[in-house]
């Protein structure tokens, strides 16, 4: 008995010591603007300007079926009480026939250019993902947080700019040269 009362203390201080000697070291956190690193890279602004030359034929269609569509509203305007009844007709089927052209050509570029937008960024973000751990692990960090979720943090913690450049090394790009005009 006295054996077991005289030890009990030695036990506590052992098992304490354990615990202690047991206790992680202070971990090391960063934070990614995950958003903003995927579009600074030089990857995502030239998918930009590819995607932007890509749509460029059909959005000129789309405008110049709204500048069609406002001369047959200038008409109509213009004309009310001279046009006979039969050339406003045609006037109104000629707009409604223009606005169900525009209607749908605007539906139609919007989805595409969705589809190629989600596409890109998707791909992107997925090797962004990528590019941050590998820069977690060369840093020695334990745990990134997106900013999006982080309510303060301070700025020497930001690694955003180190993933762009880490991105923009792993992932380079060739220039965009723009195409020539045609003749």
């Amino acid at each position: 008995m006295f054996l077991r009362t005289s030890l009990r203390p030695l036990v506590v201080c052992a098992a304490l010591f354990a615990i202690s000697q047991a206790a992680p070291a202070q971990v090391k956190v960063a934070v990614v603007n995950l958003q903003r690193a995927v579009f600074e890279s030089a990857e995502i602004k030239k998918a930009d300007v590819e995607m932007q030359a890509k749509f460029k034929p059909r959005q000129d269609e789309i405008d110049q079926l709204n500048r069609e569509l406002g001369a047959i509203a200038q008409q109509l305007q213009n004309g009310a009480g001279k046009l006979t009844a039969q050339a406003e007709s045609d006037l109104n089927a000629t707009g409604q026939t223009k606005q169900r052209q525009l209607q749908r050509k605007t539906d139609d570029l919007n989805a595409d250019a969705t589809a190629f937008r989600n596409d890109i960024l998707s791909k992107s973000s997925a090797k962004m993902t990528e590019v941050v751990k590998k820069l977690a692990e060369e840093k020695g960090m334990d745990l990134i947080v997106d900013t999006t979720t982080t309510l303060y943090f301070k700025p020497a913690m930001d690694l955003t700019n180190d993933a762009i450049a880490a991105y923009d090394k792993a992932y380079p790009v060739a220039p965009v040269t723009p195409a020539a005009p045609k003749k």
